[in-house]
């Protein structure tokens, strides 16, 4: 009766101590979420610098990029066809085609067509159907840093200001030379060289004015359209860019 009394446990709570969290644990999942946040934004600036970097890598002409697209093929394992050519191993007619049918105001313009861009913001504000406003330059940036689909629209955010970068480093000449080396001319088949000889069987300095209005026109769409079989439609394009192409004058001159 006169003994110390045994101390009250209670069975309920008996352990909670153990499983509680020390404050130094809390501490350490707090900045969790400061650490993803710091690596996502280090990771967007290496993405941002990548395209400043690889534009003056790319300036020699001895060095011949490949486009996001090639490097999926090859990641797919599909492979592509592509031999790089210079621009003075090209048909003239071939890029003046080119300029005419997609980009009329390149040899004026600081990489995009403001007069183009405008009016489709306007079309958009007033609710019709957009028209495309892709330059050269824009197609050049797209083929070689972006992606097509989808986030279509906020590709374009990057796209503009990369156009006017490259536009600022890069020559008019060069930038075409790349384009025409890149671009898609049908399934797995890149650059104009490649292209001539998929199609009409002749290399690209040997490509006849209405052989390269014709693969001007089918850029646009490349998988669908096919230079070497055109419909009527695409021969009635092809007859009007081929004509455009022959009195172009000072709309190509700084290609020469």
């Amino acid at each position: 009766m006169g003994g110390l009394a045994e101390p009250i446990v209670d069975h309920e709570t008996e352990g909670l101590d153990m499983v509680r969290p020390k404050r130094g644990n809390r501490i350490g999942l707090k900045r969790w979420p400061r650490r993803w946040v710091r690596r996502g934004i280090t990771v967007a600036v290496v993405l941002a610098l990548l395209p400043v970097v690889l534009t003056f890598l790319y300036l020699p002409p001895f060095v011949h990029p490949v486009s996001t697209l090639m490097l999926k093929d090859l990641a797919t394992f599909s492979g592509y066809d592509r031999r790089w050519v210079p621009i003075d191993d090209v048909a003239p007619a071939l890029a003046n085609s080119v300029i005419m049918s997609e980009d009329g105001q390149f040899c004026f313009h600081r990489g995009i067509d403001l007069g183009e861009l405008r009016g489709v913001v306007d079309d958009a504000l007033a609710g019709e159907m957009t028209r495309g406003a892709s330059t050269i330059t824009m197609q050049t940036v797209k083929n070689l840093y972006l992606w097509s689909r989808p986030l279509g629209s906020v590709r374009k955010v990057v796209e503009l200001p990369l156009a006017v970068y490259v536009d600022m480093v890069m020559s008019k000449r060069r930038i075409m030379e790349i384009y025409l080396n890149i671009a898609e001319w049908g399934p797995g088949i890149y650059g104009i060289e490649a292209a001539a000889q998929h199609h009409f069987g002749v290399s690209a300095k040997r490509l006849s004015r209405r052989q390269a209005a014709l693969l001007a026109v089918t850029l646009p769409n490349p998988i669908a359209r096919n230079p070497a079989k055109p419909g009527p439609g695409l021969r009635r394009l092809a007859a009007l860019i081929e004509r455009r192409a022959g009195r172009s004058g000072a709309y190509v001159g700084c290609l020469r």
